[in-house]
This record gives structure tokens, sequence and C-alpha cells, in this order.
């Protein structure tokens, strides 16, 4: 997997644990959380684009619409607070890295 991968299924792991806490009590996941994580990680190793965009910039939907929904939940919510929490983890993410 390319390091821009791991990285982008590292920063969605870390918002669906903070996501995941506060809506569901999961920890560190609860079953439907495990699920979207484990979709996610499928779609970004099969992603047709190289190099790889952000997946809202990408002219290729991988995800059914029901699960980028799901995704868009878990980012609004999680989004700032992971700005908190792991700040250098949301600057690499918000920079591409």
């Amino acid at each position: 997997m390319k390091r821009s991968v791991r990285a982008e299924l590292e920063t969605l792991e870390k918002m669906l644990q903070l996501y995941c806490r506060a809506a569901h009590g999961g920890r560190p996941l609860c079953a439907g959380c495990r699920e979207l994580l484990e979709y996610s990680a499928e779609r970004l190793r099969l992603c047709p684009q190289h190099p790889k965009p952000a997946c809202k910039d990408c002219p290729v939907h991988c995800y059914s619409p029901a699960m980028r929904e799901r995704v868009r939940e878990v980012m609004r919510y999680a989004g700032p607070r992971l700005a908190l929490r792991r700040p250098l983890l949301a600057l690499r993410h918000l920079l591409g890295f």
C-alpha cells in the first residue's frame, strides 16, 4: 500500500475512533464503524487514480452513496476534534501528506 493511502487510512481510523466513542460508545470501534473502516480500506486499496486525490475531489466515485454519506458524517464530527487531539495528523491530512 502506498504511503499516501496508508496515511489516509490511518487518519480515517483515528477519526472513526473519535466518532464511534462519542456516537456509539465503541472502544475501539463498534461493528458498524469497523465495517466502514474495512470498506474504506478496500476502496483505498483499489483506487484507480495515481496519484490519489482526496476522495471529494476525485472524478471516480468508488464509495457507494450510503457509505460516502457515512464517511462524511464521521468527518464532519471528527475533523475539528482531530485537530485538537492529534494536531500533527490533522495537519498532515490537510496538507495532503
